[in-house]
């Protein structure tokens, strides 16, 4: 543990040192108003169609195994000028845009965006400490730790991803579905349940949890297996974290946090599917993962145990082990929850629905923000619950949620009659029902405004999701994607707004990772 003092000087004895990153030459100044005009001038389309350009070559040249080609584009695309406009706009437009890191710096205006792209390079690069926060795991006493890079190292992860994704994309296992392009954990759930829905199919289910994946995996592995430049991606793996004002070293795993973790760790996990099916032939064993929840289908208990203990070693030599306490084995009969969702069969018939988790983690989300409310108007009460509604019941509409949704319904109405009852104690029965509820059409209770109306979960419309083509490429068969989408688009009935019902990857291929893990 070291002491923090105004700048990284761990490996200089105390003496700060000054890294200029900046690549404009010093006889040349741009005035604020200049940056700020070609900021505003780029033509983002252009822009997303050159990276995806490379992109797609890297795809192709992977598949082809042609890796001194992959090493030149890949050196291609993270020195060029529209990699890194796209690389600087990725983290100025996601969730944590207006989250700095140990240096406190922002890029908000446009003038200092167009000046981050001038100045990013790999030239002499040093990563700075990530600043680390814990935040409460859900329905847990535990919290998991954040690590936020600052807004030139966020930027700088960017464009490496924007190299490697492809390349991870190419290379990943087929049933792999978490942090990929145009997969979703609905994809993993319909997977899921086309293994185990059929009469013939595997009995036994091992699911798997890898014990700290993102703290634990080995550098060492990490240096040696992944296609991309060793001294920049040392940077990333060996930063460090402030906390407290304390820098932490760190020898393992990757930061929860950066743009680039969730590839390198699904990089990581890639290989246990052909490892499972080459000790495993022919005997329904099908391998399901989600970042680093895994399902494994076994036709007996005892193939799945040997299932286990080779996972078990296939980790062992990237510094991971599973979670003794989460990995288990479970009958079909018996019933089990993933992603969410409760598998269990009745009679044999296989059922997804809502877990018991899941639906008390939104039961306990309404009560909170409710609570909160008590002062607020019904508008602003209206348009918070909203996009949580409509969230959850998005998630879920694929599976057999109309039960599930009736009694979530009736649940709302019971915490906001509550809410009505305290804001006016001294009222009646028909008073409070006539000031926040209105009958329209078949229904009598309609919490709404002239303004705003409360969404119902029943309003969300019950249909079947079909999981994409396992060996499709998101950068070789962008054609099947796109037609996929529409198909998906024009197949859902439009009761409502349908915007949120299927979340498209930007053209370009970037990714969308650091969203959740922040």
């Amino acid at each position: 543990m070291l002491t923090w003092d105004r700048c990284f000087t761990a490996e200089k004895g105390g003496i700060p040192v000054k890294v200029c990153h900046s690549t404009t030459p010093q006889g040349e100044k741009h005035t604020d108003k200049e940056l700020a005009r070609q900021w505003n001038a780029i033509d983002w389309d252009n822009v997303s169609s050159e990276v995806n350009r490379l992109q797609t070559r890297i795809a192709k040249a992977t598949q082809e195994g042609k890796w001194n080609l992959v090493k030149r584009l890949r050196y291609l695309l993270t020195h060029s000028h529209t990699a890194k406009l796209l690389a600087v706009r990725i983290v100025t437009q996601n969730k944590g845009k207006r989250t700095p890191g140990v240096d406190g710096v922002l890029w908000i205006s446009a003038s200092a965006k167009m000046r981050a792209v001038l100045s990013l390079t790999d030239n002499q690069y040093h990563a700075q400490p990530l600043r680390r926060i814990y935040i409460p795991k859900p329905g847990k006493a535990t919290k998991r730790p954040i690590s936020i890079p600052t807004m030139y190292d966020r930027a700088m992860q960017a464009l490496y991803a924007l190299a490697l994704q492809p390349i991870a994309e190419t290379t990943a296992d087929a049933r792999s579905f978490g942090f990929r392009l145009f997969r979703s954990a609905q994809d993993a759930s319909e997977y899921a349940f086309a293994c185990l829905a059929k009469k013939g199919s595997a009995q036994w289910i091992l699911e798997g949890d890898i014990k700290g994946c993102f703290d634990n995996i080995a550098h060492d592995w990490l240096m040696e297996n992944i296609p991309i430049d060793r001294s920049i991606l040392a940077q990333f793996l060996k930063a460090g974290y402030i906390f407290e004002k304390n820098l932490f070293p760190t020898e393992r795993g990757t930061p929860q946090g950066g743009i680039i973790s969730p590839i390198l760790a699904n990089m990581t996990l890639d290989g246990i599917e052909g490892m499972l099916t080459t000790k495993f032939p022919r005997m329904k064993v099908y391998f399901i993962r989600y970042a680093d929840d895994f399902l494994v289908t076994a036709p007996t208990k005892e193939i799945a145990e040997e299932a286990r203990e080779s996972i078990q070693e296939f980790l062992a030599g990237r510094g991971l082990e599973l979670s003794q306490e989460k990995t288990v084995i479970t009958h079909i009969d018996d019933g089990f929850d993933f992603l969410g969702y409760n598998f269990r069969k009745f009679k044999g018939k296989l059922l997804v629905q809502p877990s018991r988790k899941s639906i008390e983690a939104i039961m306990e989300k309404i009560r909170t923000v409710v609570k909160k409310a008590r002062a607020w108007a019904q508008d602003d009460l209206i348009k918070t619950l909203n996009p949580i509604i409509r969230g959850w019941a998005n998630y879920h509409r694929h599976n057999v949620a109309a039960e599930t949704f009736t009694k979530l319904e009736h649940y709302i109405w019971k915490v906001l009659w509550r809410w009505g009852k305290h804001r006016h104690p001294n009222k009646g029965y028909r008073w409070i029902a006539s000031r926040y509820w209105q009958p329209e059409g078949g229904r009598r209770w309609v919490f709404q405004t002239e303004k705003s109306k409360l969404l119902n979960f029943s309003d969300t419309s019950i249909w079947r999701h079909s999981f994409p083509k396992l060996t499709a490429n998101p950068y070789l068969d962008r054609k099947y994607f796109l037609e996929r989408r529409e198909r998906l688009n024009q197949t859902i009935p439009r009761k409502r707004d349908q915007s949120n019902s299927f979340v498209s990857p930007p053209l370009s291929g970037v990714v969308k990772c650091a969203s959740r893990m922040r």
